[in-house]
């Protein structure tokens, strides 16, 4: 029965398809599940990075007083 899910056709140079099939084999895994869990975690970090700068601008541009971790769950 064919996926519903859409598909992706990607080119990789040799270097990086040895490297995908060596992870593949290590972990018993077919290439394409090691490339679709790479390619989330990087969109993960990327997101965790957007975040945190975004965090960092709020920090700087806020004005109000800091609440200690005691006082706040209090």
């Amino acid at each position: 029965m064919p996926t519903k899910k859409p598909r992706l056709n990607i080119t990789f140079e040799e270097s990086t398809l040895t490297l995908l099939s060596q992870l593949a084999e290590a972990e018993n895994k077919p290439i394409s599940n090691i490339a679709k869990a790479l390619i989330i975690e990087a969109l993960e970090r990327r997101e965790d990075i957007y975040f945190s700068a975004l965090a960092e601008e709020r920090e700087k541009s806020n004005q109000a007083p800091l609440v200690s971790h005691e006082d706040a769950w209090k």
